[in-house]
């Protein structure tokens, strides 16, 4: 296991709006021909995955994007591109920079929506694929909560009100203890004045507040229709106590499409964070075919 600090990178990618640039970081061996995307949830960034990185670096090229619009990327000119078909474009792009014929994905919340969208295409290069709580319905309830904070302006005197803050609307993580929760708040931060701001551009919950129920049943069609094609083995992470994916929605994606292997986490909301060696070890068995 490789205890290595990541490399920082970053690609250009291109919207209706123009080019942005696209950051990721890049743990294990530059030459390894096996890589492993990460892709974190909608206000998160690609840092959420540094534990899970370091535990699959010797046996991975681990690459963590922040989606546009989020940590060291840039953000869109037009907050109306902040949907699924550009980040599936941008990774696209990214994957072309990699230079492999395939990858293996994991996707947290909007990460596991991406990587749907992406594995279902005609072609795709996704070989193996975990969603991390997340399917083509989503309920409403834990996009209510969501909404609730998506966009609003914060500011923190200190970071220690940060980590109040995250963990108050984040406890469906389930950590452990506060330094879990200043980890995992510091990578989310950055100055703003005589204190800290979000690391994301606010305008993201644009797309989320012009949701209306005719375009959500659109969008649940098309996922499931890309959910029915995928081929490849993919494994279905869950908390036990998520408000976004239901057991049922969980259960129906374990007997189409792919039928996903179905591993549920007791005592946790939305969504695992892979903190606990326990969630590590088993999305490393199932990647590495174990």
């Amino acid at each position: 296991m490789t205890t290595d600090a990541p490399r920082q990178s970053a690609v250009q990618c291109l919207s209706p709006s123009g080019v942005h640039r696209m950051a990721y970081v890049e743990w294990g061996a530059h030459d390894n021909p096996k890589a492993l995307i990460c892709v974190h949830g909608l206000t998160r960034v690609g840092r959420d995955f540094d534990r899970l990185a370091r535990a699959l670096a010797d046996r991975y090229r681990v690459i963590c994007p922040d989606v546009v619009g989020r940590g060291r990327s840039d953000w869109l000119r037009d907050p109306n591109g902040y949907v699924l078909p550009q980040y599936v474009a941008d990774m696209v792009t990214l994957i072309a920079r990699l230079d492999v014929e395939t990858v293996h994905w994991l996707g947290t919340s909007m990460g596991g929506l991406i990587g749907i969208s992406l594995a279902g295409q005609p072609g795709s290069p996704i070989a193996r694929l975990v969603i991390n709580d997340v399917g083509p319905r989503v309920d409403a309830a834990g996009v209510e909560r969501i909404g609730d904070y998506v966009g609003k302006p914060v500011h923190f005197a200190t970071v220690d009100e940060a980590v109040d803050y995250i963990t108050l609307i984040s406890l469906g993580f389930g950590l452990r203890n506060r330094d879990d929760w200043r980890e995992l708040t510091q990578s989310v931060l950055k100055p703003e004045g005589d204190g800290f701001a979000l690391h994301y551009d606010p305008m993201l919950a644009l797309p989320i507040k012009a949701m209306t129920p005719q375009i959500a049943a659109a969008a649940e069609a098309v996922l499931w229709k890309l959910y029915d094609q995928i081929k490849c083995p993919t494994l279905l992470v869950r908390g036990e106590k998520s408000d976004l994916l239901s057991r049922e929605t969980a259960l129906a994606m374990t007997e189409r499409g792919p039928r996903a292997r179905l591993v549920e986490f007791a005592g946790i909301g939305h969504a695992p964070m892979f903190f606990d060696p326990a969630q590590i070890s088993t999305v490393r068995d199932f990647l590495l075919g174990a």
